[in-house]
């Protein structure tokens, strides 16, 4: 099927207007994004929100959202054979993005792949699981960026798949008690739960004591794998370069937050006030000023 330009202005105007409705975690529409960047980063957005809308939300079961989530992958595959014939703008903007931008249709199907496993997984055995989750829930998401703004060697898509994993990890250590209770999710390794003498309702216990050495340990890997990845910001330039290091300071002072709290509240929610996130985009403005933050912070490898 031919898009004609009304179309595809109807279909990117759609995808826009999704980003604007829904900004989560994703770098949609901010300030610090290039402006050439915006739409096509909304598209991405409005593919991944939806997609992930399918495995969570609704009153769906679990085969129909796994249908719905199989017509995300046969539109990607017409896309990539370039004969998409549907009428989602979602789709139509995409196949113009993906043409445009050369982006590898394997990220998407990534995407797909753990969405798809949100649908019939809810614990994971370890921490390798885990892991494994996040290189297609996460990473994919970092590396688009990079193929959109060109940055695609080897060294700097390793560096963006750390940074994204770690901001995953902190993100279900952010939410331990809601995963469980409202998607009876966790994503806290089973083999060491079992290790440590605990029980899954331990997770949710209001005192945290018990659970704290596992969960410390826990932060003390995702700041190993977030330092292995915080030099990414300093290799990008312009407005793409101050967002990944802002999400990456975000994501840094979040975690510190998480390691500063008592035992026994381990499993409340930090928040970033204005005063502090004002604080991460000055300081992500100047290269040098974010790296010797993020080192104090952290230590990032420098060598």
């Amino acid at each position: 099927m031919k898009t004609n330009e009304t179309q595809l202005k109807q279909a990117y105007d759609h995808c826009q207007q999704l980003a604007k409705s829904h900004y989560e975690n994703f770098p949609v529409a901010s300030i610090l994004l290039p402006k050439h960047l915006r739409q096509p980063i909304s598209v991405i957005y409005a593919f991944a929100r939806t997609a992930d809308d399918f495995a969570d939300e609704g009153d769906a079961t679990q085969p129909q959202r796994l249908q719905q989530l199989d017509s995300y992958s046969q539109a990607l595959q017409q896309i990539h054979n370039h004969n998409y014939q549907g009428q989602d703008p979602i789709f139509i903007a995409l196949a113009d993005v993906i043409q445009q931008h050369q982006l590898p249709i394997s990220l998407f199907d990534d995407l797909l792949s753990a969405f798809k496993q949100d649908v019939v997984k809810s614990r994971y055995a370890n921490f390798a699981e885990v892991l494994d989750y996040c290189t297609r829930s996460a990473n994919p998401v970092g590396r688009l960026l990079l193929h959109l703004v060109g940055q695609t060697n080897n060294e700097q898509l390793k560096q963006s798949d750390n940074v994204c994993t770690a901001l995953q990890l902190i993100n279900f250590y952010q939410d331990i008690v809601q995963d469980y209770i409202e998607s009876d999710r966790i994503y806290i390794p089973q083999d060491e739960l079992a290790g440590a003498g605990l029980k899954e309702e331990d997770l949710v216990n209001p005192d945290s004591q018990k659970i704290a050495p596992l969960i410390r340990s826990l932060y003390q890997r995702t700041e190993t794998i977030m330092a292995e990845g915080c030099e990414l910001g300093v290799h990008l330039d312009g407005r793409m370069g101050w967002e990944v290091r802002g999400m990456t300071l975000g994501g840094i002072f979040t975690l510190n937050k998480l390691m500063e709290q008592d035992n026994k509240q381990l499993l409340s929610r930090p928040r970033l006030g204005r005063l502090l996130f004002f604080r991460i985009v000055v300081v992500s403005f100047f290269k040098g000023w974010y790296f010797r933050v993020v080192k104090s912070l952290l230590g990032c490898n420098n060598n």
